[in-house]
């Protein structure tokens, strides 16, 4: 199979976290034993993100960026839609690999970056960010905060932030871990001054085996001249 093209490593994976396990070995080993459709993330389409997508009507020239993708993000709907600049950032080498192999010939099109969101220093800020899942692993105080200075580094001013967590009356535990659940005021509450709420939406997912889960999503708007 021809090689879709180069992971970038993000250079900051290695700055001291407060998290209680090694996230990275932690993902590597759950992206090892599974498959795209053996996790209860996996969406074949991702509705609500790209009825936020159509609200913003970017355009093509956009960068868009896929925080933690997994094997099948949204970044290969992006490329099929002809979007010219779509990262997709995992701290799983593993599940790159995968991603890149389920994209086939549309993998070149994706700048696959290796590293942890927390520590994500961008080339250049994003025009739209994309969240599915991994603001709720961040029960920490100190990583949430982390995790909003990130968005706000690495988002241009005016540009969007798409987040999704589960809901207060979602599951308490995803992967084995526990999660901060989530309504739309918490979320804002969280990446405030730096964002505005531009929008939110409810989901009940069904996962891969039947199971019904809560998510609540929040399309934000990054505020201009907040540093």
């Amino acid at each position: 199979m021809e090689d879709p093209g180069p992971t970038r490593h993000n250079r900051f994976m290695t700055r001291t976290r407060s998290r209680s396990v090694d996230a990275k070995k932690y993902w590597e080993s759950i992206h090892e034993e599974n498959s795209a459709g053996d996790v209860s993330w996996y969406r074949s389409t991702p509705r609500v993100a790209l009825q936020f997508l159509e609200k913003l009507d970017p355009r093509l020239d956009a960068r868009a960026l896929d925080v933690g993708c997994g094997q099948a993000g949204i970044a290969g709907h992006l490329v099929e839609r002809g979007f010219r600049h779509v990262s997709a950032l995992d701290i799983s080498a593993e599940a790159i690999r995968r991603a890149k192999e389920g994209l086939g010939a549309h993998a070149g099109a994706v700048d696959w970056i290796e590293g942890d969101v927390l520590d994500l220093v961008a080339d250049a800020p994003f025009d739209v960010w994309h969240d599915c899942a991994v603001l709720h692993f961040f029960t920490d105080a100190l990583d949430q905060r982390r995790y909003c200075e990130s968005a706000m580094r690495n988002v241009a001013p005016g540009g969007h932030a798409i987040i999704a967590t589960f809901a207060p009356d979602g599951p308490e535990k995803c992967s084995g871990l526990p999660v901060q659940r989530h309504d739309a005021t918490s979320i804002e509450r969280l990446l405030r001054p730096g964002f505005t709420p531009a929008g939110s939406d409810r989901e009940i997912h069904t996962t891969p085996w039947g199971t019904k889960q809560a998510f609540q999503w929040v399309l934000l708007r990054r505020s201009e001249g907040t540093g």
